[in-house]
């Protein structure tokens, strides 16, 4: 196993905390820690299932601080969780038959519409009262659940901001909306995780000090979540979200 050299070795464990602490609260980790990768000269593919590594690692961490502070809906993502997985595999499986460029023009007009309405809807402030949970909102959520997993494994930028707007819009508050789509984003790490270890596309050497720190990153950002609460998470999930924007506009423009 090849392990990284020591400037190497700082870069990315300084790379991995800060693309983890955002992931954390909001996701998008993936705009800092996959440029990181793609510098230490690894192939594209070996990028994706180190950087799912390190994912992995820092929604687990997520996972189990929002768990202790009690902000997860244990029966809800009870149901949710293994949706979220099997989407997650079928993604990532289809993904080695049908190339997944076609799908950036349609997410950077969801996240526009994701960032226009969480802009101008005016009493998410922090004090979500959930909805009541119907049979037919419980399948709706099921379903948004198996789908955003499913695009998790086959394109992935955005899934964060994604399921967390689906709790925002049953009813969560910031902080609740976070900590249960971290969750979801747990499920659809692994099950993405396990497919790229199958293929034999993760690096351990430069995977392993990157997803340690991440660990880090991961408990410091979720923590501050929770003492924070929407006065921190809402303006950060803007930020982000308008960032993955910009991204795929960028590469769309890049060919």
């Amino acid at each position: 196993m090849e392990w990284p050299s020591t400037d190497m070795l700082l870069f990315l464990i300084a790379a991995g905390f800060v693309a983890s602490f955002i992931d954390s609260v909001v996701g998008g980790g993936g705009l800092v820690s996959v440029p990181a990768l793609m510098l230490t000269g690894l192939p594209p593919s070996m990028v994706l299932g180190t950087n799912k590594l390190g994912g992995t690692l820092s929604s687990l961490t997520s996972t189990a601080s929002f768990l202790a502070s009690g902000k997860v809906s244990g029966r809800l993502v009870l149901l949710l969780f293994p949706l979220a997985f099997i989407g997650s595999a079928f993604g990532t499986y289809t993904v080695h038959l049908v190339p997944s460029s076609f799908m950036r023009p349609l997410v950077v007009v969801m996240l526009i519409a994701v960032l226009v309405y969480t802009l101008f809807k005016k009493n998410w402030d922090g004090t979500g009262v959930q909805l009541k949970w119907t049979g037919p909102r419980r399948l709706v959520i099921g379903l948004a659940a198996l789908v955003i997993g499913f695009y998790d494994g086959f394109f992935g930028p955005g899934t964060g901001s994604f399921l967390l707007f689906v709790f925002l819009l049953f009813g969560f508050d910031f902080v609740g909306a976070s900590a249960n789509a971290k969750v979801l984003n747990f499920a659809s790490n692994i099950a993405s995780l396990a497919a790229f270890f199958l293929l034999d596309s993760v690096h351990l050497g430069y995977g392993i000090p990157m997803g340690l720190s991440m660990i880090a990153g991961a408990l410091v950002g979720s923590q501050l979540a929770i003492r924070k609460g929407s006065t921190y998470v809402k303006p950060l999930f803007i930020i982000v979200t308008g960032i993955l924007i910009g991204k795929q506009l960028w590469d769309l423009a890049a060919g």
